[in-house]
């Protein structure tokens, strides 16, 4: 049985390579990674080559087999916070999802998923991305905030997509107050699925409100789950909300693939960590990536 992660990300910019086939799957146990790099003004750097990377897999270095940028379509869930504390930015937040929604490509899907008091399916996946715009018009906050129930439920709605390429975006003021499942839950259903989390941790500009429980303990949980899946969480005033969205979209669609046999085959069915290096070019900066922390494993 193969076991792979699927990159997410199409429109490669600077960097136009064919996308791995199925064809290079068969009759090897292929780990693929998809890795976002960014510069220390968090530009998306295209234009790298193989030997700019470098795969660990349980600290042991891997061989890249396998590299490209491809442009394969997307599949987005945008997980929406209507919560009672986001009344103030909610058009902004509104804007946000509307910009984000906009790098779309004509192949892609996309649902929504809205929560305060509890999560809802709003709309279910869909390539009509008016239905998402008209629906967000409506959306008026109220209630507490259910964030890992709406993850929860954005997961399992991502199940029924075909598409290989996988992504969640939260917008939210963060933390949680009203979920049934547990943080670890949901922690470890994201570790299982292969599905990039990106949040926009969406705070007011100045001091001059008190931030609510669930705002001061929501950037932690925003950071765990995205860097569990080589996502990000990025914070944000409101009014930087549309910019930051756009720039999300772009960066979900400037992903290097890189492809791998690991040199332990063991079919263990354990958790393997990944670390994914950058060596720069001459002359550019030190550059960060962005990756999945690791796999499971098949068993035997």
């Amino acid at each position: 049985m193969d076991f792979e992660f699927a990159a997410t990300g199409p429109e490669g910019r600077g960097l136009r390579r064919p996308a791995l086939r199925a064809a290079d799957r068969i009759d090897t146990n292929l780990v693929l990674v998809p890795v976002s790099v960014c510069d220390p003004q968090n530009h998306p750097v295209t234009g790298l080559e193989k030997e700019h990377f470098r795969v660990l897999d349980d600290r042991v270095e891997q061989t890249i087999t396998h590299f490209s940028m491809d442009d394969e379509p997307l599949a987005v869930g945008l997980v929406f916070d209507i919560s009672g504390s986001m009344g103030p930015k909610l058009q902004k937040s509104r804007q946000a999802a509307v910009e984000f929604l906009r790098t779309s490509n004509t192949e892609d899907e996309f649902f929504l998923v809205e929560f305060n008091d509890q999560a809802k399916m709003v709309v279910p996946l869909t390539r009509n991305v008016e239905e998402i715009r008209n629906q967000l018009t409506w959306a008026q906050s109220k209630g507490r905030t259910a964030l890992l129930d709406a993850i929860f439920l954005a997961m399992n709605e991502m199940k029924k997509s075909k598409k290989n390429r996988k992504a969640l975006l939260v917008i939210s003021d963060g933390g949680d107050n009203s979920s049934r499942y547990s943080e670890n839950e949901v922690k470890n259903l994201v570790r299982e699925n292969d599905v990039l989390i990106y949040a926009i941790g969406v705070f007011e500009s100045g001091g001059g409100r008190m931030r609510t429980s669930e705002e001061a303990g929501g950037p932690g949980l925003l950071n765990d789950l995205c860097d569990q899946t080589g996502g990000r969480h990025l914070p944000a005033d409101a009014s930087e909300l549309p910019d930051i969205a756009a720039k999300i979209g772009v960066e979900l669609r400037n992903r290097y693939v890189l492809g791998y046999s690991p040199t332990s085959r063991l079919r263990d069915g354990r958790y393997h960590t990944l670390q994914v290096k950058v060596v720069p070019p001459k002359g550019l900066p030190a550059l960060r990536p962005y990756f999945r922390r690791g796999y499971y494993a098949p068993a035997q």
